[in-house]
């Protein structure tokens, strides 16, 4: 038997004419103010355009597909989007339409949220026909695989902010009233961020939120930003900033922190580096082979 496999992410506008289309559902049908969206379409000019988020994700899928079939275990692709074509749900017509019996989801966000994993699983589930069974992975933010590769993307990033700079971890801020509903999401942040400093043999190390939406209430933090200055206010001469939370290049590692977070530490005077991001680099793809396998092999389905 042939499982299918649904690999999903956020998505991204793949034209600056989509940005405004784009962030409209995201902001639960309310388009972005006009000073808004000429700062968003600011952003994707400044980082040379829509980023391949879109892309990166398929090159994942696919890589994983086949670093899977390598270990003899085949599965029927498909790739699914948040918030661009082709949609979750739409692409779980698809494979219901296709036979597809039995499934398993991975969303490229390592660690559960209410506002992020449980978003891509409602989306799944509005669209999925009670013949097929889809069993959607809901956290690995502690897997070893994808802990070791963190580490050792820390590890190339220290040299290139001069001499013992300070590590800030990071992954992106949500409404701080998720703590209200009991949101695990900050608890697996830091944990993922406690085993890659153990990993790497940090002793001081720092987490810190990005890319808060613009809204009335109130976001996790403390930003980034807000941490770049208390370090360069307490003496620091160098900064690595890594994001755990995000698996590939898009805007909010190209401009939140390769230009934003950049620009502020220098002005400080730190020294300013930002470890490697995963996209589809072969010991991440085998990370989350290793994920796929174990879920697969924890609901009997084989490949």
């Amino acid at each position: 038997m042939t499982s299918g496999l649904l690999v999903m992410s956020y998505g991204t506008p793949e034209r600056l004419e989509d940005v405004e289309p784009y962030y409209t559902p995201i902001r639960r049908g309310r388009p972005p103010p006009e000073a808004r969206l000429h700062e968003l379409i600011e952003r994707y000019r400044a980082v040379g355009g829509p980023t391949a988020l879109n892309r990166i994700t398929r090159r994942q899928a696919t890589a994983l597909k086949a670093t899977l079939a390598d270990r003899g275990t085949a599965v029927r692709l498909y790739v699914g989007f948040k918030h661009v074509a082709p949609f979750v749900g739409e692409v779980v017509e698809a494979m219901a339409a296709d036979g597809i019996t039995h499934a398993v989801g991975l969303v490229l966000a390592p660690h559960y949220s209410l506002r992020s994993i449980v978003e891509y699983q409602a989306y799944a589930e509005e669209k999925r026909p009670q013949a097929m069974t889809l069993e959607i992975v809901s956290s690995w933010h502690n897997q070893p695989g994808f802990i070791a590769g963190l580490a050792r993307r820390l590890r190339d990033a220290l040299p290139r902010a001069g001499d013992s700079p300070h590590v800030v971890f990071t992954a992106h801020s949500l409404p701080a009233a998720v703590l209200d509903r009991g949101d695990p999401y900050p608890d697996q942040l830091r944990r993922t961020a406690q085993l890659v400093a153990e990993a790497v043999g940090l002793n001081d190390w720092s987490f810190a939120y990005q890319s808060a939406g613009r809204t009335d209430e109130p976001w996790l933090g403390p930003d980034i930003l807000e941490t770049i200055d208390e370090l360069a206010d307490r003496g620091e001469r160098g900064v690595v900033v890594q994001s755990i939370g995000f698996v590939a290049d898009h805007l909010e590692v190209l401009y939140d922190l390769d230009i934003e977070a950049r620009e502020l530490a220098e002005r400080r005077g730190l020294a300013y580096a930002r470890a490697m991001m995963q996209n589809d680099d072969p010991d991440f793809i085998g990370a989350l082979a290793t994920i796929v396998e174990d879920r697969l092999a924890t609901v009997g389905l084989t490949g």
